[in-house]
């Protein structure tokens, strides 16, 4: 695979892009779950996927700060880390509802490091493979007809 411009090292970008596929897909398909089931049980179950990919994401930062690469590198998977922590604090240990009724005060740095890291993962691919960067709009577009499928439905 050639890269439009050389990153270094190329494997950690291929795994940022790998995260954040995999996060569009999971949540996507979590929120075709709360559709079609009516409750988030399977959506919280996909939840811990997404956590799990805090490893990989680490990882990349790890090897981008080694390689002294630009931070848009590894700011991306440094925000979804943040989100991860957010996530797991407000979701599994203090599990609070936020969403209804609305605390904006959770919900919207909740939303805004969620999509946040998703572009910021997502943006960097776009200079380096514009084939690969395309799979993460496509994912990203799932995502996003799916969340207004599932608002549309009630239980977004």
């Amino acid at each position: 695979m050639k890269a439009q411009m050389q990153v270094n090292p190329w494997w950690a970008a291929l795994t940022v892009w790998g995260v954040v596929n995999a996060v569009n897909v999971l949540q996507a398909a979590g929120f075709i779950s709360r559709v079609v089931t009516g409750t988030r049980e399977i959506n919280h179950l996909l939840g811990y996927g997404i956590v799990a990919l805090g490893v990989p994401a680490i990882l990349t930062i790890v090897a981008f700060v080694r390689m002294q690469t630009s931070w848009r590198q590894w700011i991306g998977p440094a925000v979804f880390l943040t989100f991860l922590a957010f996530m797991i604090f407000v979701e599994y240990i203090w599990r609070v509802e936020f969403r209804s009724p609305m605390r904006y005060d959770i919900l919207v740095p909740y939303l805004v490091l969620f999509f946040g890291s998703i572009l910021l993962m997502g943006l960097p691919m776009f200079r380096m493979n514009r084939r690969l960067w395309l799979v993460t709009v496509v994912t990203t577009v799932l995502l996003l007809g799916s969340m207004g499928f599932a608002m549309y439905m009630g239980v977004g």
